[in-house]
């Protein structure tokens, strides 16, 4: 990879020595900051990374580099859902997918040849020609996961996530509540939106139901054995 960096900082000193664009060195400086990390970095990491490295540029000037650098292919800009936009880099002729916790933010790399096959065979078979593609999967890290109760109230369970109602608590006029809802122990729910302050959205069965986050900290869930083993 340090070769690989190497010849990309090369190239890019060309590129930018050719268009006469100015401040060689300090461009070099930010493109080779952001080429030894090899993490999908936010704008505001980056600027850290180059104070850090006791860099003081100013922010338009980094952010004038960076969109150059994606418009020149040497980097990608992605936007995970939730998250701010981050650059990662984009080394020519290698393609790879993500897998994003939607709990602490880890963003882990992927590449799978059996699915990238089957995804060229899918587009073959509808006379499409794939000219680009990616993957995002959304869940929880291991470490994220290995973190959580194995009985939690519903407010914690997250979007998309199946569970399973274990018990119900509070007082008598909750639970009576609960209970002319349709909520029982043992039924199976599907958590549609949590956003984690607002109200939750929640599949019932082939009902769609809102419900308050005082409300659904009274029902204790654990996760479907689909979603604990993911």
């Amino acid at each position: 990879m340090i070769n690989n960096n190497h010849f990309e900082k090369t190239n890019f000193r060309t590129l930018i020595e050719t268009d006469k664009i100015g401040r060689v060195e300090d461009r070099l400086n930010i493109i080779d900051t952001f080429l030894k990390t090899e993490k999908h970095v936010t704008f505001e990491d980056l600027m850290r990374l180059l104070k850090e490295k006791g860099y003081d540029y100013e922010p338009d000037f980094v952010r004038q580099c960076m969109n150059r650098w994606v418009e020149q292919g040497f980097a990608q800009k992605k936007t995970f859902e939730g998250q701010p936009p981050r650059y990662e880099h984009h080394h020519l002729g290698k393609h790879h997918d993500h897998l994003i916790c939607t709990k602490c933010g880890k963003i882990v790399e992927f590449k799978n040849d059996e699915m990238e096959r089957l995804q060229l065979k899918i587009a073959a078979e509808q006379g499409f020609h794939m000219l680009q593609h990616k993957m995002e999967i959304y869940g929880l890290c291991s470490e994220c996961l290995a973190q959580r109760r194995p009985l939690m109230h519903l407010a914690m369970a997250k979007s998309g996530e199946r569970i399973i109602i274990k018990e119900i608590i509070g007082g008598r006029t909750a639970r009576a509540r609960l209970a002319s809802m349709g909520f029982r122990p043992g039924d199976p729910l599907e958590i549609i939106s949590n956003d984690g302050w607002g109200r939750l959205i929640v599949g019932f069965g082939n009902t769609r139901m809102a419900m308050g986050r005082g409300m659904a900290q009274k029902i204790m869930v654990t996760l479907a054995p689909q979603d604990q083993t993911m």
